[in-house]
């Protein structure tokens, strides 16, 4: 066993707490990049196949291969998304531009359950402050659909160094996990499913919904239904309630107005596509691209929302399943070991 001097063990430690120090200082001062750093993970995890093909198969230059990956990427994911985006706040902008308006139709509607059911639900004081809040909620999702576009800068700037040194780069990360090459391996092959599997399965399963929302709104005469289809494709992110966040007071709305034959057609669609795909389908692309246990998807969503926002929806979960596979190491290396 190699011991260490004093003065080599000062070195040590020393080093080490620089490190930690000048790590902690410079996320601190970076996290509001963090979002483009795990887009451009998630991203190579995605394309990380056809990097090896073009170089290793097709023998092409690694910086070509980058460049029309880099083109893939913008013509599939920030393309489409910035055109939604942009006409996602276009319609947010519009339908919230003056707060008397809004103020106008809570006021409607206070005065519809008032007429039906007897009951003062707001008084003046409150419709001014619920309106000061949902105008703060509007502006917050706009910043966000705003800061896409810093998010997809730094995610290309960041995915052109991993592709280009991808090899290099795996090497280097497998070297400092503190592990042998067996858990290394293991951890690596972890977080590349769970990554994968989410990163495919959660939009598909957004997009499907979405669509099923959209005719479903269509049908049911449901007010601009592109645009709740819209939200409801996003609520869909947020497991077991998900959906019921766009649906349920579309429902309400519909029969307070006394449409009942639309709202509980839109009750039905609800209940026998949406909850019952949502469940099916989440299933299968789990099972079938990570066989990932539910509990660490739903626990793992929500704790990545509140910390990491969007993105959190795929790290969450990949948190979540290191943190079991990091207890499972131990426990096999160490508590196993001592009792055998």
């Amino acid at each position: 066993m190699l011991y260490l001097s004093t003065k080599e063990k000062y070195r040590k430690y020393a080093l080490i707490c620089l490190i930690l120090l000048l790590g902690f200082l410079i996320i601190k001062v970076l996290w509001p990049f963090v979002n483009g750093l795990m887009a451009a993970f998630t991203i190579f995890v995605l394309v990380r196949q056809q990097m090896v093909y073009l170089t290793k198969k097709r023998n092409f230059n690694k910086n070509l291969s980058t460049v029309l990956i880099l083109l893939e990427v913008i013509a599939i994911i920030i393309v489409p998304v910035f055109f939604l985006s942009s006409a996602l706040i276009g319609k947010i902008q519009t339908i919230n531009v003056d707060i008397t308006v809004l103020t106008e139709i809570i006021q409607q509607f206070e005065k519809l359950i008032k007429d039906r059911f007897d009951y003062d639900l707001l008084n003046m004081d409150t419709l001014n402050t619920l309106s000061g809040y949902l105008t703060k909620a509007v502006q917050f999702i706009v910043g966000q659909a705003s800061g896409l576009v810093i998010s997809f800068i730094v995610m290309i700037f960041l995915l052109y160094f991993m592709l280009v040194d991808y090899l290099k780069m795996e090497q280097y990360v497998l070297d400092l996990l503190p592990f042998n090459e067996q858990n290394r391996d293991e951890i690596a092959r972890e977080i590349f499913i769970i990554v994968r599997s989410n990163a495919i399965g959660i939009p598909l399963l957004a997009i499907f919904q979405g669509l099923i929302a959209y005719f479903g709104y269509l049908f049911f005469g449901v007010p601009s239904a592109l645009f709740f289809a819209f939200l409801a494709c996003f609520a869909t992110i947020i497991p077991l309630v998900g959906g019921g966040l766009v649906w349920v007071p579309l429902m309400v709305y519909l029969a307070i107005i006394g449409d009942w034959y639309n709202a509980i057609g839109l009750a039905i669609c609800y209940v026998v596509f949406v909850v019952s795909s949502d469940n099916l389908f989440r299933l299968i692309i789990q099972k079938k691209l990570a066989n990932i246990h539910p509990l660490i998807t739903v626990f793992g969503v929500f704790f990545g929302l509140s910390v990491f926002g969007f993105w959190g929806i795929i790290f969450g979960p990949l948190l979540l399943s290191m943190l079991f596979l990091l207890i499972k190491i131990f426990k096999r290396e160490y508590l196993d070991k001592v009792e055998n």
